[in-house]
């Protein structure tokens, strides 16, 4: 019995609004000291003091995760936002030596822990996340426009331009950089240098890829974060229109009640 009014206090504890708000400063905090860390002035003479506080955060992420832990159990585990901070926090714990030295630069990751406890970014993250399967049509097409266009760059200007178009590797970075529409107009003169038609394939290659593959990405994307919005809404209407039949069926039952006392009244 008291193990139960202990985790229900410490449940309490971990959802009040304060402690959550108090963890994302301390991430905000670590996301600081952490870029601070790449600054050799500022480690030579702050560096034991900026240590000291990873540390300290450290402790912090620990201490909140054994807390949840108690308060939730099994069901910890049963949302992904939760597994996700779990591994954030292991990684940040497995000491950083030797074969594992690459982790200590991986403890940046501790800053995405604002994706989970922030709720507007985490929305954000499951509308994309919904949005995969529509994305993987999306990437096959532009694949297949890559590899096409690869294929079809290297016979025409790999003789010319092997910098650029000298293999399919070679042609699928250069026709990458060509779609983010970085510093494609001097690629496409300096091939239009020596083929002056050259533009017959640039221009519709930026088209399909940049302009109608890419949009499609962004439909995508919008249109399952509006997914995501309308079932908030009907969850929030659901619930609303839950207790509004329950206040009813209060409302009711006190009617019964008054009656019952009334007629009650009248025999007597």
């Amino acid at each position: 019995m008291q193990a139960t009014s202990l985790r229900a206090r410490v449940t309490s504890f971990v959802e009040h609004r304060l402690f959550h708000d108090v963890i994302i400063l301390i991430i905000i905090l670590n996301a600081v000291t952490l870029g601070l860390e790449t600054a050799p002035s500022i480690m030579a003479r702050w560096g034991h003091v900026l240590g000291f506080v990873d540390r300290a955060i450290i402790g912090v992420f620990v201490v909140e995760l054994v807390l949840r832990l108690f308060a939730y159990r099994v069901s910890f585990f049963r949302s992904g936002w939760n597994i996700f901070d779990f591994v954030i926090v292991l990684i940040s714990i497995i000491p950083a030596a030797g074969a594992l030295s690459v982790l200590r630069a991986m403890r940046i990751l501790r800053v995405l822990r604002l994706l989970s406890v922030i709720p507007q970014l985490r929305k954000v993250v499951e509308a994309l996340l919904k949005g995969l399967p529509g994305m993987g049509a999306i990437v096959l097409v532009l694949i297949l426009v890559f590899f096409v266009g690869s294929v079809l760059a290297t016979k025409l200007y790999g003789a010319d331009f092997p910098v650029y178009f000298g293999s399919i590797g070679e042609s699928m970075f250069t026709l990458f950089s060509i779609m983010t529409l970085e510093g494609w107009a001097d690629v496409a003169r300096e091939v239009m240098g020596k083929y002056p038609l050259a533009w017959l394939f640039f221009v519709p290659f930026i088209v399909v890829s940049a302009f109608m593959v890419l949009n499609l990405f962004i439909a995508i994307i919008v249109n399952s974060m509006q997914e995501a919005a309308e079932g908030e809404r009907a969850a929030e209407r659901d619930a609303a229109h839950d207790a509004h039949g329950e206040l009813m069926l209060t409302v009711s039952a006190l009617r019964a009640d008054i009656e019952r006392l009334r007629e009650e009244m009248g025999r007597k």
